[in-house]
Order: C-alpha cells, then sequence, then structure tokens
C-alpha cells in the first residue's frame, strides 16, 4: 500500500467528490492490504455512484473472499444486468466469466 499515493487519492476525492474514479482507485489501493477498508469504499461507489460498472467486478470478488456469498451473487447480478444496460460487452464478459467461476466454486463445496 502506497500511503502517498492513498494521500493523492483522498485530496482527489475531497477536490471532486462527484468523480467515482477516485473512490474507486481509493478502494483498489486498499484492496490487497487492507480489505476492510476497500469494502468502505466500494460500499460508498454502490451507494453514491450505482452506475459505476467497473465497481461491480471488483466488490463482488471482495465479498466472496470475505465470505459473503450472497452479497458477491447479488451484486455480480446486477453488475451483468448494468453492463447490459450500458452495452458494455467487455464488462459484461469478464463479469459472466468471474460469476461462472464462482458458482463453479459454489458446486465444488
Amino acid at each position: 500500500m502506497n500511503q502517498e499515493r492513498i494521500q493523492q487519492l483522498l485530496n482527489f476525492v475531497q477536490q471532486e467528490p462527484g468523480e467515482p474514479f477516485n473512490v474507486y482507485a481509493l478502494g483498489m489501493e486498499y484492496l490487497a492490504e487492507n480489505p476492510a477498508q476497500a469494502q468502505h469504499y466500494f460500499e460508498r461507489l454502490l451507494t453514491e455512484h450505482p452506475q459505476y460498472l467497473p465497481t461491480y467486478y471488483h466488490a463482488a470478488q471482495l465479498y466472496a473472499d470475505l465470505g459473503n456469498r450472497p452479497k458477491a451473487a447479488e451484486l455480480y447480478d446486477f453488475g451483468l444486468l448494468l453492463a447490459k444496460q450500458q452495452s458494455n460487452e467487455k464488462t459484461f464478459d469478464e463479469l459472466n466469466r468471474a460469476f461462472r467461476a464462482f458458482k463453479d466454486e459454489e458446486d465444488d463445496f
């Protein structure tokens, strides 16, 4: 985790509170080393910027990793619907592959 980059991103969020990318970048910065903080920023995106499509892939994976499979499935479902609505085939395909892998893991239990 790069503290200098985090501080810079926090400044960006303060300067441009309506810009979802800055919040997303913070979530991604925390993802590996502080999942709880990443979850905080992903939840903020889901609440304040529900149309920001990049959130869904990483948030769903995070919830799956944290053991909240129902929330992960909900996020995959909504992300797929949103990608379809936004005609974003690349993201739809990525989410679909991840969701299939997620469901395959469930079948292994």
